[in-house]
């Protein structure tokens, strides 16, 4: 993945830092809330060869668009909110976004 996209807390905070660094105030949830669907697009991106689908964040959803616009899948958090399943485990977060994508992609 993207060395952009901060995958567990430790680089969530690198993140946040950096923001600091530049007078920019941005909390953890905030990159985490950022983060999580970038991780869901690069993971649709890798699976498809390319950028075929887009994900955009509704409210704690995820929603998958195929490039005709037409809705082919949402994604929903395993627990309460993607950000709290990102600060209790993120790698079994992308491991549920992982298989949540072979679930969007293997139909087609």
């Amino acid at each position: 993945m993207s060395a952009y996209i901060p995958e567990n807390m430790e680089e969530v905070a690198v993140q946040v830092a950096k923001h600091q660094v530049h007078g920019e105030q941005v909390t953890p949830e905030e990159v985490i809330e950022q983060a999580v669907p970038d991780i869901l697009q690069a993971l649709l991106d890798e699976a498809l060869e390319g950028r075929y689908d887009e994900v955009k964040r509704d409210g704690d959803k995820l929603i998958v668009t195929d490039a005709m616009g037409e809705q082919v899948g949402v994604v929903t958090p395993n627990g309460k909110s993607f950000v709290d399943d990102f600060k209790a485990d993120s790698d079994a977060l992308i491991g549920y976004l992982e298989s949540q994508v072979a679930k969007l992609v293997g139909g087609r």
